[in-house]
């Protein structure tokens, strides 16, 4: 009797997810899986009657979404990451290593960014400089100067 049970676990239909048991299950409104969606971070197909359903793992999907927004990451960024997944298929352990291991390189810099920014911070608001070409730890060596005129740091990467 296990074995038939657990062929009822495994059949394919057993791996799509209705909006709302995604969005319990991973704590999130389903207007954020709609937007996820509509992004490109997320996928599902449609019913006979219309409706979406998302696959079991698009479960780890939004973790990892959540996880790294929580981070400060930007959802281009977090886009970029997730399009070397696979679509076809659930993601595999090794899929996952490699995403993070590519990640890796941006994380460690984002990383020395925030320690800087901790150790630092005191100081650079109680300079009073207020002067972006001598600052050394928002523009060093005025770098922002050489790559144009205007707000370098708020224009889009």
């Amino acid at each position: 009797m296990s074995s038939e049970l657990s062929k009822e676990r495994i059949v394919p239909e057993g791996l799509w997810l209705k909006p709302g048991q995604v969005a319990q299950r991973a704590g999130v409104a389903v207007s954020t899986l709609h937007y996820y969606e509509e992004y490109g971070l997320i996928s599902s197909r449609r019913t006979s009657g219309n409706r979406r359903e998302y696959r079991r793992d698009t479960l780890r999907l939004v973790a990892f979404v959540r996880a790294s927004q929580t981070l400060g990451i930007p959802l281009a960024r977090i886009k970029a990451a997730l399009a070397d997944l696979p679509h076809d298929r659930p993601p595999t352990k090794q899929d996952w290593a490699r995403l993070a291991e590519d990640w890796r390189a941006d994380l460690d810099q984002r990383i020395a960014g925030l320690i800087a920014l901790r150790d630092n911070l005191a100081d650079c608001i109680g300079c009073g400089c207020l002067s972006l070409t001598t600052c050394p730890y928002v523009n060093p060596g005025d770098r922002l100067g050489k790559e144009g005129p205007g707000a370098r740091k708020l224009l889009p990467d």
